[in-house]
């Protein structure tokens, strides 16, 4: 029998997607999908880093890595209720030095060209930020971290690191992606009035950037992490009028999911 992936969070369960029903569990196969995406939006075909880019990247990661052994993955974004990826064990977890930030722009899911959305970002500052920390077995290792490294990686705009946190159950080096501020998407902190403006306005072909905020919020209320940035920015964002409604008319029907929709995202 296995050990239970939710014992030290068991009100967890139900609120973490499989990885089996996870639309962003992105294998080679679902990339192919995401290129047909972008393609269909006009956007160019070197839109993302190639697979060679991505694997040799990943590899230059593991290969600064202990060898054989389990990887802990700490998420502080969509991460936390979607994976994506196969995990043995999960922790709340808090990284010093680091705090999260909507300072990354998109311009493919939930924003335009026109109106790019804004993402999640871990950046070097002071203060923390809880989150949570997955456990990969070592056994699973390089399959379960190439489609995490296929999500995350995909447009090189975060560093990938090694970083010491604390859980409740002991410390612990996890592997979390950090801004890339050489990254042409990287944006930095802004006030949070224009921040709040920019979520409220941007929507794609698989929803809203408030939808994504609003998720963040609720997951992090589900684990009792009180992040004054994200409350704050939520409630400006509420302020503001309902987010445009994006519609990309002529999108083939064989990008569509089971439920009609569109679907790709970001962490």
């Amino acid at each position: 029998m296995k050990p239970d992936a939710f014992a030290h969070l068991p009100h967890l369960r139900g609120k973490v997607t499989a990885p089996c029903d996870s639309e962003l569990r992105t294998t080679a196969e679902v990339l192919a999908v995401w290129d047909q995406r972008a393609r269909s939006l006009g956007r160019p075909n070197n839109w993302r880093l190639s697979n060679q880019e991505l694997e040799a990247s990943m590899h230059a990661f593991l290969a600064g890595i202990a060898p054989r052994q389990d990887l802990w993955v700490f998420s502080y974004g969509s991460l936390m209720w979607n994976p994506g990826f196969h995990f043995a064990e999960v922790r709340m977890a808090k990284l010093d030095g680091h705090q999260r930030c909507f300072s990354l722009k998109v311009d493919l899911g939930r924003g335009t060209v026109e109106f790019p959305a804004l993402v999640l970002s871990l950046e070097n500052q002071a203060g923390c930020c809880s989150g949570l920390a997955f456990r990969v077995v070592a056994d699973q290792l390089e399959d379960e971290l190439a489609i995490l490294w296929r999500r995350e990686m995909i447009q090189g705009s975060y560093v990938p690191a090694m970083l010491p946190m604390a859980t409740p159950q002991g410390n612990i080096t996890a592997l979390a992606f950090t801004s890339n501020r050489s990254s042409i998407n990287y944006v930095g902190a802004q006030a949070l009035d224009e921040t709040a403006a920019v979520i409220a306005r941007a929507s794609g072909f698989i929803g809203s950037n408030q939808e994504y905020l609003e998720q963040l919020a609720t997951q992090l209320a589900c684990l009792a992490i009180d992040d004054q940035y994200v409350t704050q920015l939520l409630a400006h964002v509420r302020n503001f009028a309902t987010p445009l409604k994006c519609h990309h008319p002529g999108l083939p029907a064989d990008l569509k999911d089971s439920t009609g929709r569109y679907r790709v995202d970001r962490a």
